[in-house]
């Protein structure tokens, strides 16, 4: 087969996981999962806190808090007192705020996209996208297409493409959505907000190319939801370790251990990373207490976002040519 051809063969195969997608209902089931969380957003409001100008403290405390400590004393240690106020479920839950408007909308946005999709969402997105290549691999649907002068490695990398461009597109509805939605509630329009889609894409490509190796070698849907999520948390695990010892190390850790901490740390993926990345993007530092250990490699210099994104794509790459080549290998 020509290049051409397997072209073809992965654009079919891109179009048929959309149609699976509404087959399935899964298309509906996370634009429901959207809609929720847009109705939330429209439901914020944010009223009394004045807009951010240049030149004000960077450190600011809600009215009710200065009052407590005494706002004299919080004005001279340099601290604005904000009297503003978010209210959620269009003011069913009211609480004072110690920030700007921006800020305290940025502060929602970074919790929708950087706490609740990125991470509850993609592992749900794992979870619920883990049948597309199982059910397609079984032997009564794989050999009507296989028996076609169609490359194996097409067929995979085009289905791998499909789910990764059909979660794309959720991701954009969701992060459009809720962004439209709280840009119009509050008025307050941030577009680094949008930085939230590669996030989530990029996010979810590393670890369905997992789900893809698992799906190939055991065409189990149990095998590849609960495997991934079980590698996600050993990543996880992973990367956090490695930060913690490189900030605070242990009494005896020797240089061995060190060289494997350091080898598990770059050759597996980065999720604790890549949400640090996208905190960084929106300007989040003031509004989230970030991970000490993650602040203390910034400050001195050690953490490199573009070489952790670089190898995290690097092993998914790597792992969906071992799954591209375990499905060549297997006898239908």
């Amino acid at each position: 087969m020509n290049l051409p051809e397997a072209i073809r063969t992965v654009r079919w195969m891109v179009r048929d996981t959309f149609r699976q997608s509404l087959h399935t209902k899964l298309f509906w089931v996370m634009l429901g999962v959207t809609a929720v969380c847009t109705a939330f957003c429209a439901s914020v409001s944010v009223t009394g806190a004045p807009v951010r100008h240049e030149g004000d403290p960077l450190h600011t405390l809600p009215k009710d808090e200065a009052k407590k400590i005494g706002e004299a004393a919080v004005i001279g240690d340099g601290v604005q007192i904000k009297g503003g106020e978010i209210s959620f479920g269009f003011g069913a839950v009211k609480a004072p705020v110690g920030k700007t408007k921006e800020d305290s909308v940025r502060f929602v946005q970074v919790w929708v996209a950087g706490v609740v999709a990125d991470s509850l969402g993609v592992l749900l997105a794992l979870i619920w996208t883990a049948g597309f290549l199982p059910t397609f691999l079984e032997p009564h649907s794989a050999t009507v297409l296989l028996a076609k002068p169609a490359p194996r490695w097409a067929v995979l990398v085009g289905k791998y493409l499909g789910v990764v461009g059909f979660v794309g597109v959720q991701a954009v509805l969701f992060v459009g959505g809720t962004w439209f939605a709280l840009a119009v509630a509050t008025g307050v329009w941030d577009a680094a907000y949008w930085l939230a889609v590669p996030l989530l894409v990029v996010n979810f490509a590393i670890f369905y190319a997992v789900s893809a190796f698992i799906a190939v070698c055991t065409r189990s849907t149990v095998a590849a939801a609960f495997g991934t999520l079980l590698f996600w948390v050993l990543c996880w695990a992973m990367n956090f370790t490695h930060h913690h010892l490189s900030t605070d190390p242990v009494s005896g850790l020797g240089g061995g251990a060190k060289f494997l901490l350091d080898t598990g740390y770059w050759f597996l993926p980065k999720p604790f990373d890549l949400t640090g990345i996208f905190f960084d993007a929106m300007n989040a530092q003031g509004l989230y207490s970030q991970a000490d250990e993650l602040t203390l490699l910034k400050a001195k210099g050690q953490f490199h976002p573009e070489a952790s994104v670089a190898a995290s794509a690097g092993f998914a790459a790597a792992t969906l040519g071992f799954a591209a080549y375990e499905l060549h290998m297997t006898d239908y």
